[in-house]
């Protein structure tokens, strides 16, 4: 439970010096921070985990939705609830490289998705967008995936402006089924 945030700054021995924050300890975070399950190179085999997800049953491997060129899958450390992403089965790591079925595959599951994510949580916006290379924010840089984040108005609480802590109120798997009922299939 968070304290008052407005009391004053508490000695917290072993956190470095006092301050004004309150914390919230997300020990699971270290594992992204440290780049578990980075691919250790930009060949399919070099432990790349978009190719393999699809190895694995959906539930799993946060699967929202398979088609025949890519798939639909919940980041695992997700900005938003909710936030998917939709990736090529094909390791490619550049946009310019997909085929004209994985292009167009790649825009319907993302409407599919935006249907979705609408119908299972009321979603208002959407930030979508591709991180290409390492330079422009690229977690994976190797295998190319598109980020679907839901917004709604008023998601800008005080958690992440002050705390500098973001919310997530359901499990992935919760939330994997809730989208993954709402998948349009036509």
């Amino acid at each position: 439970m968070l304290a008052d945030m407005t009391s004053e700054p508490e000695q917290q021995i072993g956190v470095g010096t006092p301050d004004a924050f309150q914390r919230l300890w997300t020990p699971h975070r270290m594992a992204y921070i440290q780049g578990e399950n980075k691919p250790t190179g930009s060949a399919p085999g070099d432990g790349c985990p978009f190719c393999a997800i699809p190895e694995r049953d959906d539930e799993d491997g946060l699967v929202i939705a398979r088609g025949r060129h890519v798939y639909a899958v919940l980041n695992l450390y997700p900005y938003n609830g909710g936030h998917l992403m939709v990736v090529p089965f094909r390791h490619v790591a550049d946009y310019t490289e997909l085929d004209a079925g994985e292009t167009a595959e790649l825009a319907d599951f993302t409407k599919r998705a935006m249907t979705a994510l609408r119908a299972a949580s009321g979603a208002h916006g959407f930030n979508i967008g591709m991180n290409q290379g390492t330079v422009a924010g690229a977690g994976i840089a190797a295998h190319l995936h598109q980020h679907l984040v839901p917004r709604w108005g008023g998601d800008t609480n005080f958690m992440p402006v002050v705390g500098h802590t973001k919310i997530l109120p359901q499990l992935l798997a919760d939330t994997r089924r809730l989208i993954a009922g709402a998948w349009p299939t036509d």
